[in-house]
């Protein structure tokens, strides 16, 4: 359904975000896309006011990357699915601002040394917010559009309870919901999701570390074959529901041809979810085997 693009290379997804968005807005601003790709280029890599490059090994830019790729996509789908109400340009382009930056709560200034952007876990989507605020307000957006990439951004929290989000119409919240399906579908395709998963639990045990131990995600894991193992009922008891109930099941948009065709994301979280539950079939009795080099 999609040809493939190296989430690893900023060029290449500018390339393909490029492409959606002129493909949605023939007559949008060609240097939009580049513009926003630069601002988070510079965030990521420390070239963004008095941040340290990147130094969170899951959350890395990689994985902006992979969730703005697929952002572009399903906001590219559902308006090829003539979807009602149409998101008008302006909303478009403050939805894809707000994935490129969702995870910059992660990002430490220069006088911060301990530990890793990940000991932020838990407070990262306020500081992603607030981070936003800064980044905008310096670039003269109006506070209204400032706000509403906040309230995009907030719809990525793992708790966030987005019945109190006050969208100021159906189209932000639409967007809103489309970004935190791409924060999820983004990540849970990519080929390697399953292998990255016990750097994610490192996130989490440095993160536990900085959090007082309090009841969340952070601590809800023993060791990283212990999230390895609850990652199956993760996506079928969680994600598969937030995709439907809260975000409003807008990742059908990527189901080809549209309604009732083949959904080229869901597929790909499906095969990586089978493959580790054949993984951990496998590795019964050998405690070892899950986290162990292929």
């Amino acid at each position: 359904m999609f040809l493939p693009v190296a989430t690893t290379d900023p060029a290449a997804v500018e390339a393909a975000t490029q492409a959606a968005y002129r493909g949605m807005f023939p007559k949008g601003d060609p240097q939009f896309v580049p513009r926003i790709f630069g601002w988070a280029t510079d965030c990521f890599t420390g070239r963004y006011a008095d941040y340290q490059p990147i130094d969170a090994r899951y959350h890395d830019f990689e994985h902006t990357l992979q969730g703005t790729l697929c952002m572009a996509r399903l906001l590219q789908c559902r308006q090829a699915a003539q979807a009602i109400p149409p998101l008008p340009q302006r909303l478009v382009e403050l939805g894809l601002i707000g994935i490129l930056l969702h995870d910059t709560g992660y990002l430490k200034q220069r006088n911060d040394t301990e530990g890793t952007g990940a000991k932020y876990t838990v407070t990262h989507v306020n500081r992603s917010a607030e981070f936003a605020a800064r980044l905008l307000g310096e670039k003269s957006f109006l506070q209204r559009e400032i706000v509403s990439v906040q309230n995009m951004i907030r719809c990525t929290g793992v708790d966030a309870a987005l019945s109190v989000l006050e969208f100021p119409s159906a189209e932000e919240k639409i967007c809103g919901h489309i970004l935190g399906t791409a924060d999820l579908l983004g990540q849970m395709a990519a080929a390697d999701y399953i292998d990255k998963l016990p750097i994610l639990y490192a996130e989490f045990a440095e993160a536990a570390k900085h959090s007082g131990h309090k009841a969340n995600v952070v601590t809800m894991f023993s060791s990283a074959n212990d999230l390895l193992r609850k990652t199956p009922a993760f996506w079928d008891n969680y994600v598969k529901r937030k995709l439907d109930r809260d975000f409003g099941g807008v990742f059908r948009y990527f189901n080809q041809p549209y309604p009732d065709g083949a959904n080229w994301y869901l597929d790909k979280v499906e095969a990586n979810i089978e493959r580790l539950r054949q993984r951990l079939q496998q590795a019964a009795g050998d405690t070892a085997f899950l986290t162990r080099p292929a």
